[in-house]
Formats: structure tokens, sequence, C-alpha cells
């Protein structure tokens, strides 16, 4: 399949596997909390697996294998526990089970940095695992699984990314962060608030589960937190040297690429709800 996509222009490949991704995850958030469960769990784990790669290319040796089970198990706790399977009390088997980064690298040999590369580790859980963890939080918000609020995350968050890419692609000229990404500009992320925004309101309409003034507050989380995420992405590549997470995604890199907006914005959203 991806050496199908790979004949076509850049522009192709990225309509094609959004569309693609889009419906599959759609599909699987609306169907049931099982689909969504399975949909993020392989989500969450490519990502990691991408994260860590990241790491290895910068000299790197995290406990890509142990970080990645431990990022899943989290995952899997939250969903369970927010979906009332198991007791709120397995939440604090989190701490232990990441203490035991500490105890593994004992067993390791010939390693000059054993503390940076644990803490690369815990690093992958904490901006990967965790934010997706947190996902199931919201997913859950009312007590029962109600598909509206992750599919109007998303599609927001999905509106941000494309609004930003045409219109920094059209008008784009103001850099909006040159150091980190010279292609980055004010244009874009006008563009793309403009468009999340439109779709949080018109989420308020359809997604009855929050009111409107949460919706937009959403929606603004989401705008921020997609470009910060994005900058923040960028600059990981920038200290690695490279362009993309991956390229499991033909026309948008990797999973981490795609996802980097969710992953900032997911800890403000949970908090907001929870909260207020």
């Amino acid at each position: 399949m991806k050496k199908q996509l790979n004949q076509y222009s850049n522009l192709t490949q990225r309509i094609i596997t959004g569309l693609a991704g889009s419906v599959a995850i759609i599909v699987g958030v609306v169907y049931s909390p099982w689909t969504y469960f399975a949909i993020f769990a392989f989500i969450t784990v490519i990502t990691l697996l991408e994260f860590y790669k990241l790491s290895g290319l910068d000299g790197m040796i995290p406990q890509k294998t142990f970080g990645t089970i431990c990022g899943l198990l989290i995952f899997c706790a939250s969903f369970l526990i927010e979906k009332e399977h198991i007791s709120w009390r397995y939440y604090f088997l989190i701490f232990p089970l990441i203490s035991c980064v500490y105890m593994i690298k004992l067993y390791k040999k010939f390693e000059r940095k054993p503390f940076t590369n644990i803490a690369f580790t815990i690093l992958g859980i904490f901006y990967v695992a965790m934010p997706f963890a947190l996902l199931n939080i919201a997913a859950f918000e009312n007590g029962n699984y109600n598909y509206e609020i992750m599919l109007g995350c998303l599609l927001i968050l999905w509106a941000n990314d494309t609004g930003g890419f045409i219109a920094g692609t059209m008008f784009g000229k103001t850099k909006l962060f040159e150091r980190i990404s010279p292609k980055k500009s004010w244009e874009g992320a006008v563009g793309g608030a403009v468009l999340g925004l439109l779709f949080a309101w018109g989420a308020s309409y359809y997604f009855v589960t929050l009111a409107v003034w949460q919706w937009m507050v959403v929606g603004v989380l989401i705008v921020i937190g997609g470009d910060y995420g994005d900058l923040i992405e960028s600059l990981l590549k920038r200290s690695i040297e490279i362009k993309d997470s991956g390229d499991s995604l033909p026309g948008h890199g990797g999973f981490l690429d795609r996802f980097d907006g969710l992953l900032i914005s997911a800890p403000f959203i949970v908090a907001f709800l929870e909260i207020f």
C-alpha cells in the first residue's frame, strides 16, 4: 500500500492517508468503547515506539520494550478504571511500575550515561502514554462511554491542522517561531484557529454532552495545544536533525507528527472538564 502511494505527490498522499485514517478512527470511536480502546491502544504503542526510535537516533539507549509495555499498561489500566471494571486504586500501581526502570538499568552493561537513558524512557511514558491514558477520562466524562467528547476533540484537532496547512501554504509569510520551525507561520496559526473554533462551535450543536461555552474552551485548548505540540515536536526533531518522526503515514510522516497536538492539549482538556 505504501509503495502504491509513493507514486503520488505529497499532497495527494496526505489527502488519501488523512481520509483513510480519519474514517478508521471515527468508526472505531463511534462504534463501541472497545473499538475505541483497540484503536487508541494501537496508536499509543506505535507512537511510543516512534519516540524511542527517535531517541536512539540521538545516541540514547532508552528501554524501548519496557517503556512501551509500561505505556500500554497505563493506557489499559486507565480505560478499565474509567469503565469501572477495576478499582481506581489500581492507579497507584503506575508509580512502582515506572520505578522498575531504575532497577532494570542496574543489569545493563557498557552504558556511558545510564541515567540519561532512564530519563528518556520515562519521558516517553509521560510525553506519549500519559496523555492518551488521560483521554479515557474524557471519554467517560459522565460515567459512561460517550463518543461525543472524543469525536469532537478529534474533529477540532484535525480542523486546526487542516486550516493551518491551507492558510500557511497559501498566505504564510510571517514566521511564528522561526528558531524552532522555519515553515510555521502566523497566517497558518490564525487559519487553523479559525477553522478549529468553527468546528468547536459546530460540535456544540450536534454533541450536547458539553455546553456551548465548554466546547469553545475545549476548542481554544486544542488550538493552542496543537500549535505548541507541533513546535515542541519540531524542537525534538531539530535536536536530532530529522524532518519527520517516521514514515508510517505517507504524506504525514509518523504517528507522532499527527498526534503531537493531542499529546499537549489532552492534559489541559481533562483538567478543564474535571474541574469545571
